[in-house]
């Protein structure tokens, strides 16, 4: 078995420092013999994909690990946005760029380009390829990203939003943050145009990240019974008649029941790879294969499977030849040990990741919603070192307790942020003081405290063990509350007193204002304040470095002054592949393993 361990001190670009910042991207090539693979072994020169050279398809099959089910095309709405859902969605779904495999910001070129063309004010021009297309032919253009744009700043009350606070009529994920900064949508010639631009009211930190992929337009237009020409109307005049239907689809047109593969008169791709027909059996697998109307690089291998297996069952389906490729989520000590166990069947990676683990509270209802002293009390018990120290460091043995959420400690700025804005009070429990804390908080002996989480997940289980261990000393009775479908019930209900799970992040700048300020989509816990708000603010609507690194400090101090939550560690990431495979690349974005899993091929 062959290991390797990147370094930690991965550097993470920051999107949005460097306006005009760029890395390679993959060239395509001719066709040699049809049904043989002719991508070669090649070790990536930066972050990037690497250029494989000529590639033709060959014939076959390789299966990689997702641990939930598919459950839709479009994966930028609430109910479908996750990391597995988009483990999928990226290989049939193409866009102006992606993530390396330390974060930083790669544009896939053979999609198109963006450039800013000017920086004050910001304006940045798009370019498609002459040559997308979606699947079933049509053009992909200027209609598809003012549709985009659309789903991003139109409000339920037919208006473009003020300031990202109304209710949005499109059910995105990131909310109306796109239409708060472009207010005046993209602009082009007409709706068949190769070249649109977006002119922003004002900076926004991760402006590369607004745009990238898209929907399709025509296909949204003939849901809401309009050409597409009259859909771009619509949207340029706020026609409600049209927007609502065209919205109702957006919203539930492109979610999927188990096992029935998206009709592809109503989702066509753009990417590497298409639906298989017949190729989802719920709860088992879904496969996807080469799109032959794709116009760049195609892909090394046929068909690429999905299945879903559980963390705990992964290894052992690599062994048996159920799966070619696996990054088990929350690897636990014994995941190195068995993997070493397969010899050199497997090829073994493990790095640093940009995900990290957290504790967070419920502040919407329950006993820590209104109660700093019992958020305290609990925090002084949890024993995160003992967490890192048994679960993490024997997987990655530089591993630290995290004490920041938006830079990792394997960051060149981790040190100075952390100092400015922590001053060590839960590096170490102190049962005494969390004793006067809980007294303080008025709470009672035995008070229930549940924390929730996404099962099964066995080292999430030996976290919520320990912390039970040293927290019920305190007078809490720590409840494992872990469910299978935490993320879809518990979390968004709020149905729980702590939540135990992760973010997956990219490097971006300003993504943690979702998070954390008051009222945006993903801060599930009903947090708010207005320190928080105002800081987020602030370094959103500048690209300046040193801005971000001023507010990023108010803002980590003040989320541990009001103890949003308590960071954990950021976690090891570990991926191993039948050593059959090459190409096979791990990173420490959220894409996970399959970020270039298109490049992945079977020695002959």
């Amino acid at each position: 078995m062959k290991i390797r361990r990147l370094s930690a001190a991965v550097a993470v670009a920051a999107s949005g420092a460097l306006l005009f910042s760029a890395c390679t991207s993959p060239a395509g090539g001719d066709n040699p013999a049809e049904g043989e693979s002719t991508a070669t072994s090649a070790s990536a020169e930066g972050p990037c994909k690497a250029d494989l050279g000529d590639i033709t398809t060959a014939d076959g099959e390789i299966k990689v690990s997702v641990e939930d089910e598919f459950l839709g095309y479009n994966s930028n709405t609430p109910e479908t946005y996750s990391t597995y859902n988009s483990a999928v969605t990226d290989r049939i779904l193409g866009g102006f760029l992606y993530f390396g495999d330390d974060g930083t910001i790669c544009p896939d070129e053979t999609y198109g380009t963006y450039k800013a063309v000017s920086e004050d004010p910001l304006q940045v021009e798009y370019t498609l390829n002459d040559e997308a297309v979606w699947s079933d032919g049509t053009p992909i253009t200027y209609a598809d990203y003012l549709l985009d744009w659309a789903s991003q700043a139109i409000t339920k009350d037919g208006k473009v939003t003020k300031d990202a606070t109304e209710a949005p009529l499109f059910n995105h994920v990131s909310g109306l943050t796109l239409g708060d900064y472009v207010p005046e949508g993209p602009k082009a010639d007409s709706p068949d145009a190769k070249t649109f631009t977006y002119d922003y009211e004002r900076p926004y930190a991760d402006w590369k990240l607004l745009v990238n992929g898209a929907f399709p337009a025509h296909v949204v237009a003939e849901q809401a019974g309009v050409s597409t020409e009259e859909l771009v109307t619509a949207i340029q005049d706020l026609d409600m008649d049209v927007l609502k239907k065209a919205a109702k689809f957006w919203n539930e047109g492109w979610l999927s029941q188990p096992g029935e593969v998206p009709d592809p008169a109503i989702a066509p791709v753009s990417g590497p790879y298409t639906f298989k027909a017949d190729g989802w059996e719920a709860g088992q697998y879904i496969t996807l294969e080469a799109n032959p109307e794709y116009w760049g690089t195609p892909p090394a291998t046929k068909e690429l499977t999905f299945r879903f297996v559980a963390a705990d069952a992964q290894i052992q389906a690599l062994a048996n030849g159920d799966l070619d490729v696996i990054q088990p989520n929350g690897p636990t000590v014994d995941t190195t040990q068995q993997l070493e166990q397969l010899g050199d069947a497997v090829n073994v990676e493990t790095n640093q990741g940009l995900t990290w683990e957290h504790l967070d509270y419920n502040f919407g209802s329950g006993i820590f919603a209104d109660s700093l002293e019992a958020r305290e009390a609990f925090a002084l018990c949890v024993p995160r070192q003992k967490i890192v120290d048994d679960l993490i460091k024997p997987i990655a043995p530089e591993a630290v307790v995290m004490n920041a959420r938006e830079v990792f400690p394997f960051q060149e700025d981790y040190e100075d942020t952390v100092s400015q804005s922590y001053d060590g009070r839960y590096d170490e429990v102190d049962l005494d003081a969390a004793k006067e804390k809980f007294a303080a908080a008025g709470l009672k002996e035995g008070t229930k405290v549940r924390i929730g989480y996404a099962a099964p997940n066995p080292r999430r289980a030996a976290e919520v063990e320990a912390i039970k261990s040293s927290c019920d000393q305190v007078g809490f009775d720590i409840v494992d509350n872990a469910a299978p479908d935490f993320f879809d019930k518990d979390l968004p209900n709020g149905d729980y007193e702590v939540a135990l799970f992760a973010w997956a992040g990219s490097g971006q700048v300003a993504s943690g204002q979702n998070i954390y300020a008051t009222g945006f989509p993903q801060n599930y816990g009903k947090y708010s304040d207005p320190v928080v708000d105002k800081a987020w603010d602030t370094l959103a609507s500048t690209t300046d470095e040193t801005v971000h690194a001023e507010q990023r400090v108010i803002i980590e101090k003040q989320l541990w002054d009001t103890l949003f939550g308590i960071p954990l560690f950021a976690h090891p990431g570990v991926i191993a592949s039948s050593s059959s495979l090459s190409n096979v690349r791990n990173t420490a974005a959220q894409s996970g393993v399959v970020w270039n899993a298109e490049q992945w091929a079977r020695a002959s």
